[in-house]
């Protein structure tokens, strides 16, 4: 573990993490909302730092990017925890799994290590992914740091959930980041995710303005967020508030974790939101899991 970054100390040995937008006041012996930030005697503490829990080499289409180095492959790596819990995540496992207060697994490896892996099997780029980078900000930074030093570029796969604090402290050495546009309003991210829609817009905006290569994820899940008008009201934000040039990733659901139960989305419903993005002038709308 390492001392975390973007906190406050504050009264009767509490802390306040400024690394996402839930600002969580952690008291001594707890941990934030995303279980891996635990506050030791009023110092809070990355307990993921340096511990990987999963690693491997991908298509940089996979992330999804598809205007960013294609063709390429991306040497990939997250630790556990995350900040959001989506009743339809895909990796759960690595994400929900110490929480709340659960062992924080995964094997030692440096920064160091990562960059070398990535250089020896000649990849361009590091992924910071699988989970949510935001709440392993001090390794990946590290990670970063040396990624840039030796050449390669660093690409963020996000929630968008993270503070202006953390985004500050990235875009320096952040190149491309595919964040995930989960729905057009609070009813989608209170009630699903835990979080709010306005962080994410907001977070975008700056993402976009600091020349950040930025291509957007929407995973459209029946009941929650495939309703035309849910669907156009994304797709005119990105059209109008980033660029009909930002690339507009739509994804098909399957079953998973909460919502097993909940049906595959239909191909007539992902035919329908390519049709809202092209009506709202998006160049690229790529559908995915089809």
């Amino acid at each position: 573990m390492k001392e975390a970054l973007l906190y406050h100390k504050l009264g009767g040995a509490k802390v306040r993490c400024a690394v996402c937008n839930h600002r969580c006041v952690i008291p001594a012996g707890r941990r934030g909302i995303c279980a891996v930030r635990e506050n030791q005697g009023g110092t809070l503490y990355a307990l993921n730092y340096g511990q990987t829990i999963s690693a491997g080499i991908d298509p940089i289409e996979k992330k999804p990017l598809y205007h960013f180095l294609p063709g390429t492959l991306v040497y990939s790596f997250a630790a556990v925890g995350c900040n959001m819990a989506c009743a339809w995540c895909q990796n759960w496992q690595i994400s929900q799994s110490p929480k709340p207060d659960k062992p924080v697994y995964g094997k030692e490896i440096t920064a160091q290590e990562h960059v070398a892996q990535a250089l020896k099997y000649a990849c361009p780029a590091i992924a910071y992914t699988y989970s949510e980078p935001t709440i392993f900000l001090e390794y990946a930074l590290d990670t970063m740091k040396l990624a840039r030093e030796k050449g390669l570029k660093n690409i963020w796969v996000s929630n968008g959930y993270m503070t202006k604090e953390t985004l500050d402290t990235v875009i320096p050495y952040l190149d491309a980041a595919n964040v995930d546009y989960k729905g057009p309003d609070d009813a989608v991210y209170q009630k699903y995710c835990g979080t709010k829609a306005a962080p994410i817009t907001a977070n975008l905006k700056l993402l976009h303005a600091a020349g950040v290569h930025l291509e957007i994820t929407t995973l459209i899940v029946p009941g929650i967020n495939d309703q035309s008008g849910q669907l156009e009201t994304i797709a005119r934000f990105i059209a109008e508030e980033l660029g009909p040039d930002v690339p507009w990733h739509i994804s098909r659901f399957f079953p998973a974790w909460k919502m097993a139960d909940t049906p595959v989305t239909p191909l007539e419903t992902m035919a329908m939101a390519k049709k809202i993005g092209e009506k709202a002038g998006l160049k690229y709308i790529h559908t995915g899991n089809i």
